[in-house]
């Protein structure tokens, strides 16, 4: 009766990885558990899901190699697999949210978030690439667009170019504070995104990405992206980050989101796989504390477990 915090399926989001192809379920060797998978057994999943009170999904794309470039123009291409399977997602599931990614690492030939001139990440040509990429998805049918680039000013870019095609209910929840972390590794093997090397690469993302050193920065990312006309607040990570989240939603009237990230979700499973924590226990308390710390929208690979032990009554 008194419990302050509770944490239900509505606050979670699944993430899911696509590959091209048909039949395919690869399962992410440091994220156990977790598959790329093609468009088939993606519906087959997010059927499932939705089954059980799970509806709300964001999804990645795995890209090719030989559709990557040095300025990610197949991130807006119509004949882009991504686009075309979220339309697919949208029509067969209309009542599910569906959340993109927005960022030229997947498809970006160096690995960065933006594109890469003389050893450096230039910030405002990469603005009009995101905008480009943001009305396409728009047209695709993603509800939530997610910008999780880093770049300045890029939420003002992309709710300017949103609204001038007349997606002006298209939401975006910005990557307000990405932090620079190093609990993004088996997202990336996910993904095949981390940066490349090279003598004029950036060797990481420091440049763009925030310090973990820092939590007033955070205040000043989230007053630009509120401005800028974001609808959500993103922390990411989230477990080693829970002060960051605490503080955005005491400051702010936004939603805020957390990213329960693949290296934190990595962890856990590993130690009770170990046999050093139970999973149906430490999994649970994990998702709450996000959530009790101020996290309305948790990303989390856990999403479609917690879900199951919710509608068993084993939470």
């Amino acid at each position: 009766m008194v419990q302050e915090t509770r944490l239900t399926p509505d606050h979670l989001m699944y993430p899911l990885f696509l590959v091209k192809g048909k039949n395919i379920k690869e399962e992410i060797s440091s994220l156990p558990g977790n598959y790329r998978m093609s468009l088939d057994n993606i519906l087959r999943e997010i059927e499932e899901c939705i089954k059980m009170g799970l509806r709300n999904f964001v999804l990645f794309p795995a890209i090719p190699q030989m559709r990557k470039d040095k300025t990610a123009t197949y991130s807006y291409s119509p004949k882009n697999f991504y686009l075309k399977a979220a339309s697919k997602i949208k029509r067969k599931f209309p009542d599910c949210v569906l959340m993109s990614d927005v960022a030229l690492d997947p498809y970006n030939i160096d690995g960065h978030d933006g594109i890469v001139r003389n050893g450096k990440v230039v910030n405002d040509e990469t603005l009009e690439v995101l905008a480009k990429m943001s009305v396409a998805q728009a047209y695709a049918g993603f509800d939530i667009l997610g910008p999780s680039d880093m770049m300045d000013g890029r939420i003002a870019a992309m709710r300017v170019a949103l609204d001038g095609k007349g997606f002006t209910d298209t939401s975006i929840m910005s990557y307000t504070a990405k932090y620079a972390s190093a609990f993004y590794g088996p997202f990336r093997d996910a993904l095949d995104s981390a940066p490349v090397d090279g003598d004029d690469i950036p060797k990481d993302k420091k440049t763009y990405q925030m310090n973990p050193a820092n939590k007033r920065e955070a205040l000043i990312e989230a007053e630009m992206d509120m401005q800028e006309g974001a609808d959500f607040m993103m922390v990411k990570p989230a477990l080693h980050y829970l002060d960051v989240i605490h503080t955005l939603k005491e400051q702010f009237e936004l939603p805020i989101a957390a990213y329960h990230v693949s290296g934190e979700c990595a962890m856990l499973t590993a130690a009770c796989q170990n046999g050093w924590l139970e999973y149906e226990k430490a999994m649970p308390e994990t998702l709450l504390s996000i959530h009790r710390a101020g996290a309305d929208v948790i990303l989390t690979y856990f999403a479609k477990d917690y879900t199951k032990m919710y509608r068993e009554g084993r939470v």
